[in-house]
Formats: C-alpha cells, sequence, structure tokens
C-alpha cells in the first residue's frame, strides 16, 4: 500500500529522484468513509492530501494502471483545495477531462496521466461540491482514443478534507 501511494507521489511531482532525501514516508491521518487523509513533509514543509480510488472504472482497454482522485493542501505555498486526477494511462494531448460532482460539471486539462483545474478557483469550486456531494464521475479520452469513465463514492469526503485541513491549516 505504500509503495502504491509512493508511486503516486512521484506521479503528482511530489518527488523528483534527487528529492527522495527531502520527503518523508506518508502518514496517515485517517480513513473516512471511502476516503483517506495523509500528510507527509517535504523540503521541511508539511503538505496534506486526501485521496480515492473509483468504485467503478469503465473503458475499452486492455491494461490501465492505478486510478486516484487527490485534493491537496501545500499551507507553505498558500495553496489549498488543489484538485488533481491520476488516469493509469496516458491522456490524448490537448485533451480535457470533465468531472462531475452531483451533475454539476467542471473541466480540466491533461498533462501525461494527470488532470488538473486551471485554477484556484476551480479547485475550490470542486473541494466544496466534493465535500458535499454523494458522487464523482471522471471521463477523459486516452492517448489511443479510449473513453474512459470513472465513478467514485464520496462518503467520508466531509470529514477527509476536514482531517487535512486540521492538520495543514
Amino acid at each position: 500500500m505504500i509503495k502504491q501511494f509512493y508511486t503516486l507521489i512521484a506521479a503528482l511531482g511530489f518527488l523528483t529522484m534527487s528529492s527522495a532525501a527531502h520527503a518523508s514516508e506518508p502518514q496517515k491521518i485517517g480513513t473516512y468513509g471511502d476516503w483517506s487523509a495523509y500528510s507527509f513533509v517535504e523540503n521541511g514543509k508539511k503538505v496534506c492530501y486526501m485521496v480515492s480510488s473509483p468504485k467503478t472504472d469503465e473503458g475499452d482497454y486492455t491494461r490501465r494502471g492505478e486510478i486516484y482522485t487527490l485534493i491537496t493542501h501545500r499551507p507553505s505555498e498558500n495553496t489549498r483545495n488543489v484538485f488533481s486526477y491520476i488516469a493509469g494511462y496516458p491522456y490524448k494531448q490537448d485533451s480535457e477531462v470533465t468531472v462531475s460532482v452531483n451533475g454539476k460539471d467542471f473541466k480540466l486539462f491533461t498533462y501525461e496521466e494527470t488532470a488538473w483545474a486551471p485554477d484556484s478557483a476551480t479547485d475550490n469550486a470542486i473541494a466544496a461540491a466534493v465535500r458535499k456531494g454523494s458522487s464523482l464521475v471522471v471521463k477523459g479520452t486516452s492517448k489511443r482514443g479510449t473513453l474512459t469513465t470513472d465513478t467514485y463514492s464520496l462518503k467520508g469526503s466531509g470529514a477527509a478534507h476536514d482531517a487535512i485541513s486540521k492538520a495543514c491549516p
């Protein structure tokens, strides 16, 4: 399990080849329904994130890596609620991902296997919707043109967000 989270963290750019000595191992804050909350120290600064995997992942593919959605707080950088999505495959170049939370749609930009909100206002809107919603659906297109639909439960997302907000005020 820890190996999966190191892979996830590396995919997000939290760790680089030379920074392994500068980042601590993620410490679990807790599990809240279908979400988990973690913190770690990177270059002497605390980072907190909440993470979940989809309940269902649909698409006509033969192989796909790990799939995660995260919300991250980096108090030292004055960033909160940064929404990111790890697809488990490289996205089609210049494609967008649609995130729907209880019927409200948000557009994300893509780079390699990750998708992000275009600005902090969108990050905050997604985080607020995730906290109060019951389901999250992510639709994207792989580099090979495969359409995917991943569906998440938001059970426990409000408590997980409270936990990372307390750990990284």
